[in-house]
C-alpha cells in the first residue's frame, strides 16, 4: 500500500535527507523514553480510533515505540517529536488494517431492530468494536496540564462510525479533523497529493454524516441532572425496577449488546428485553462506575451461587436531554480487567 513504510522508512519520511546522510548517529538512546513517553496516551487514542479495539491499540502503540526507538538516532528534529510519533503510529495502524476487518457494533451490521421476543443470536467470531477506558486515553481530565484527548473524539458513536470508512480515509479524517494537521502534512505522510487528501476528507465527512447524522446535535443534561439520572439508573437496575428503567430512557433509545447481533429501539422494547431476558432479579445485580469513551459506564456484576457478584457485562451509556439515549452492553468480561474493575464483589458488599 502506498504510504506504508518499514520502520526505517517511517523515521525518515518528512525529516529531510537520506538515511546515509543523517549525521545524528551519536544521539543517546536513553533520551528517547523521556521525550516520547508524554505522548503515549494520545497515541493510544489515535490507534484506538483507527482500530476500534483497545487491545489492538495497546499492541500498536508498543509497535510504534519500538519502531521509533530503533529509528531515533536518525530523527533530525525538523518536525516535532509529537508529529514524528504520530506519523509512525499512523503507518503502523495502516499496516495492521491491511489484514484486519472493521469492528462493528450490532447496529452497524445493516439489519433492522430486533423484537425482544426473538431468539438471541451470538456471533463470537465477529471482531466487535471495543470501548476504551478514559484513563488510558486522557479523556478523564485527571491531568489538565497534559495534552489529552477530547471526549468528543473518542465517543463510542464516533469511533463506530469511523469503522465504516476505508483505512486511508479514516487516517485522513483523523489527521485533519482531530489532530489538525495541514493537508500538505497528511499528503506527505501518505505519499499522495494535497488534492487527493482534500478529496478523501470530503468523502469521509460526507459518509460520517450519513452514518451518524444526529451526533452533532446531541445535548447532554447538565451536571446535576446527569448525576441524578445516573444515580436513579443504578438504583433501578440493582432492584430490577423495569418500569423505572423505562422512565429513564429517551424515546429514541437504542440498546445493543455485542457479541449478540440483535439491537433494540424504543423504551418499551428495551424494557421488555431487560424484564424477560436479563437473568438477574431484584438485589442480584450490582453496578460499579467506570469511565469509557468520555461517557458514563458501569461494570454490571451478577450474583453467583456462592453469593458473590461476578462480572456480567460492561455498559457504556449515552445521555441526552430526554434521558439515556443509547446503551452498549459489552459481554466481553475481559474488559473488566482493562477498566481496572474488581474481579468480583463480595456477597456482603456495602
Amino acid at each position: 500500500m502506498a504510504g506504508i513504510a518499514t520502520p526505517t522508512g517511517d523515521s525518515g519520511r518528512g525529516e529531510g535527507g537520506t538515511m546515509a546522510e543523517n549525521p545524528t548517529k551519536t544521539r543517546v538512546s536513553e533520551d528517547f523514553p523521556r521525550l516520547a513517553d508524554p505522548f503515549r496516551r494520545e497515541l493510544l487514542a489515535h490507534c484506538y480510533r483507527m482500530l476500534g479495539s483497545v487491545h489492538d491499540a495497546e499492541d500498536l502503540v508498543q509497535e510504534t515505540y519500538l519502531r521509533a526507538w530503533r529509528a531515533y538516532d536518525r530523527f533530525e528534529g525538523r518536525s516535532s517529536m509529537r508529529t514524528w510519533l504520530h506519523r509512525i503510529a499512523t503507518n503502523t495502524c495502516l499496516d495492521a488494517l491491511e489484514s484486519r476487518s472493521r469492528r462493528p457494533l450490532p447496529t452497524g451490521l445493516g439489519a433492522p431492530s430486533s423484537d425482544p421476543s426473538d431468539e438471541l443470536v451470538e456471533q463470537g467470531e465477529v471482531p466487535w468494536l471495543e470501548p476504551v477506558p478514559d484513563a488510558l486515553v486522557g479523556a478523564d481530565g485527571a491531568d489538565p496540564a497534559a495534552v489529552v484527548t477530547s471526549r468528543e473524539s473518542v465517543r463510542l458513536a464516533f469511533v463506530a462510525a469511523l469503522q465504516h470508512l476505508p483505512a486511508r480515509q479514516r487516517a485522513v479524517l483523523l489527521l485533519r479533523d482531530v489532530l489538525k494537521w495541514r493537508a500538505a502534512e497528511v499528503a506527505e505522510l501518505l505519499e499522495t497529493s494535497t488534492a487527493s487528501v482534500n478529496s478523501a476528507l470530503q468523502r469521509a465527512r460526507a459518509q460520517l454524516k450519513q452514518i451518524a447524522p444526529a451526533e452533532d446535535t446531541v445535548t447532554e443534561p447538565g451536571h446535576g441532572e446527569r448525576r441524578e439520572l445516573l444515580e436513579r439508573y443504578v438504583a433501578a437496575f440493582e432492584v430490577k425496577d423495569v418500569a423505572e428503567i423505562v422512565r429513564l430512557l429517551s424515546q429514541e433509545v437504542v440498546w445493543e449488546m455485542p457479541p449478540f447481533t440483535g439491537w433494540y429501539q424504543g423504551p418499551a422494547a428495551v424494557g421488555e428485553l431487560i424484564g424477560t431476558r436479563c437473568p438477574g432479579g431484584p438485589g442480584e445485580m450490582r453496578l460499579i462506575p467506570a469511565g469509557a469513551n468520555g461517557q458514563p459506564a458501569f461494570g454490571l456484576y451478577m450474583r453467583a451461587e456462592d453469593g458473590t457478584f461476578q462480572p456480567f457485562h460492561l455498559q457504556v451509556l449515552t445521555l441526552a436531554q430526554g434521558g439515556v439515549s443509547h446503551v452498549a452492553a459489552f459481554f466481553d468480561t475481559r474488559l473488566f480487567a482493562t477498566f481496572g474493575l474488581p474481579e468480583s464483589l463480595p456477597a456482603d458488599r456495602g
